[in-house]
């Protein structure tokens, strides 16, 4: 291992062992709805993040939504809100969630929702609720991607004066207007020789959750490197999406939602929902994948892995190999997967070999990828920082199906 390796791996873990990473999720969960396809009788596997897509897949009623992650302070966000929904009413939900600030949310947290939480929980949250009883910064600016945002923000406001524009940006009524304005005023007085050094930097990588292999894939298969990939990932989401409903990169440069722009468990009817009994449908596991499919003797339909395999490819191919396993094991005969990767392709994930009816096999020969669905829905991806979206049904009882391919962010098809 060289030394520049070895000193991203401990920034990396150092970043992500000790804190709350994600504030908010950085998947879009209107194309997971599509492609997952959910039912009644669906029980999902979902990697919690932040917890806002475990909410958004109960609304579709599925049997159950097993939310795991290995980093408890996740899986305590998620419990909060699960808490916030059952003991509050609306408008203060949406105060701490929504805005990500409530004057008072100390006494609202020690009378309605620390008896909620678990344990480790309630330890958590009993330093930690101040994230969001601060004047200053909302808790959209806390965790390591908020401090990642923060930073942006006051690049914006304080060093290149951006805001009038971003504020304009935010505020046009058509995709023409903001092509403009992004184009016109903004992106080039943004891109400057600072920020491209920053977005270079493996340390500012970690904070948003980009391993070292990760990078590497786009590295290797990206013409541009990582700055490059960056630079044209901002510029798709402001020159070709438009903004009005893309709560994703709003939170991150306002620092809360609004109301006609945030996840749908910010929703009044859909709040109402979850609170009838559909957050009911949700458990939260500390565990990694494989350690929670081993434990538990349950079947799964549908697999939400996020891109948390690339982190696996690289160092820890054996552990990859063991998660597919228990994955094989655990799955019903009509499975679904769905996973994003930083990388163009994941040809890794072909390789893994697993043993089916007593016979090893690659996992390659056993997945039907849906290279066009995932076309289709990955070019109209609100975040569209991933570059390549999958698809993917796993083969009953190890009967082989003719792989297709996966697909990269500008719709061309690539091995899967």
């Amino acid at each position: 291992m060289s030394v520049a390796n070895w000193v991203s791996g401990r920034v990396f873990n150092l970043v992500h062992r000790h804190n709350l990473v994600y504030n908010t999720c950085w998947e879009d969960p209107r194309l997971d709805r599509a492609a997952l396809e959910l039912g009644p009788d669906d029980t999902v596997l979902v990697i919690t993040s932040a917890g806002c897509n475990a909410l958004d897949y109960a609304l579709t009623e599925p049997g159950h939504v097993y939310a795991v992650d290995m980093n408890p302070r996740q899986n305590a966000l998620l419990e909060l809100k699960l808490a916030g929904i059952r003991n509050l009413d609306f408008e203060t939900f949406f105060a701490i969630f929504g805005q990500g600030r409530l004057p008072g949310v100390r006494e609202v947290y020690r009378d309605k929702l620390r008896r909620s939480l678990s344990e480790w929980s309630q330890k958590y949250w009993d330093r930690k609720i101040k994230f969001f009883d601060s004047k200053r910064r909302t808790f959209y600016f806390r965790g390591t991607s908020g401090a990642f945002a923060r930073m942006m923000n006051i690049y914006i406001d304080r060093i290149a004066r951006l805001r009038p524009g971003v504020n304009a940006l935010l505020a046009a009524e058509t995709l023409s207007r903001q092509r403009q304005i992004y184009y016109d005023d903004l992106r080039d007085r943004f891109w400057s020789r600072s920020v491209r050094f920053l977005m270079n930097r493996d340390t500012t990588l970690s904070l948003v959750g980009v391993p070292r292999a990760q990078r590497f894939q786009v590295e290797t298969q990206y013409e541009g490197g990582i700055v490059q990939y960056v630079q044209d990932c901002v510029d798709a989401v402001f020159g070709e999406l438009p903004l009005a409903d893309n709560y994703f990169w709003r939170v991150y440069i306002t620092g809360s939602y609004s109301r006609d722009c945030c996840p749908e468990y910010l929703k009044p009817d859909n709040f109402q929902k979850l609170k009838s009994g559909l957050a009911d449908r949700i458990s939260v596991h500390t565990d990694t994948v494989l350690g929670f499919l081993v434990e538990h003797d349950v079947p799964i339909s549908r697999f939400v892995l996020l891109d948390h395999m690339d982190w696996l490819s690289d160092r820890y191919f054996p552990a990859l190999e063991a998660e597919w396993q228990a994955i094989v094991d655990r799955a019903t005969p009509d499975a679904r997967l769905i996973w994003r990767s930083g990388g163009l392709r994941t040809d890794y994930v072909d390789r893994v070999r697993v043993t089916v009816g007593g016979q090893e096999r690659e996992i390659g020969e056993l997945l039907t990828y849906h290279r066009q669905r995932a076309a289709e829905l990955h070019r109209k991806c609100r975040v569209h920082t991933y570059a390549s979206f999958y698809i993917a049904d796993l083969a009953a009882h190890g009967y082989s199906f003719r792989s297709q391919s996966a697909v990269s962010p500008r719709g061309q098809a690539h091995p899967g």
